[in-house]
């Protein structure tokens, strides 16, 4: 049988959650925006090939599938924390995003509960981390002076909107679903019950 966990998209998944501290380190202690925003890129360039290999070498994993979105996460809250503190960045915006997550959060707890089928990360909210990806680096690098911090600016807030919308977007559709997937489970779970009780008066 093969062994899904030690795979080299799941290592790649690691290393790139071994970045998480060392961004903070540079972007608060050192204030190294450069060495950070270098960290953020190659954190996005795992996030891309952790998922194209483990396709394509066909070494998908449970693992894999839980360590993947959840580093995004922890990326994401740790970048706006320290977007935040660097006054890069509103508060309102983090409140938007983090309390997405929290009601995923709970949704999650009562699918798992119910026995419904997990959610899976689908294109569009790929596609909203990477646009929130993309423009944290800007947005750091918008602190500084001169054109290229204009630049990153304009660039920054323009990633970080369709980011927030696609967010926010995704987030409702999950929501939808999954609790169509508790729904689900709860009918089979009803059908299953009844049947059993047919059983018996046989």
């Amino acid at each position: 049988m093969k062994n899904q966990f030690f795979t080299i998209p799941n290592a790649l998944t690691l290393l790139r959650g071994l970045g998480i501290p060392l961004f903070i380190y540079l972007a608060l202690s050192k204030h190294a925006d450069s060495l950070a925003v270098a960290v953020l890129a190659l954190a996005g360039a795992t996030d891309y090939f952790d998922g194209k290999l483990a396709r394509a070498w066909n070494q998908t994993s449970r693992l894999g599938e839980i360590l993947d979105p959840a580093i995004d996460r922890l990326y994401i809250a740790a970048v706006l924390i320290t977007l935040y503190l660097r006054h890069a960045i509103p508060f309102w915006v983090i409140a938007l995003l983090v309390l997405r997550d929290l009601f995923l959060g709970v949704l999650t707890i009562f699918l798992v509960r119910a026995g419904g089928s997990p959610l899976t990360v689908t294109y569009a909210g790929k596609a909203a981390t990477f646009n929130l990806l993309y423009a944290f680096p800007f947005l750091l690098l918008a602190l500084g002076s001169g054109w290229l911090a204009s630049l990153s600016f304009v660039l920054g807030w323009s990633f970080a909107i369709w980011g927030i919308a696609l967010y926010i977007g995704t987030g409702v559709h999950y929501w939808i679903t999954g609790w169509r997937n508790i729904a689900a489970a709860h009918k089979v779970s009803s059908s299953g019950s009844q049947g059993h009780k047919g059983d018996l008066h046989v």
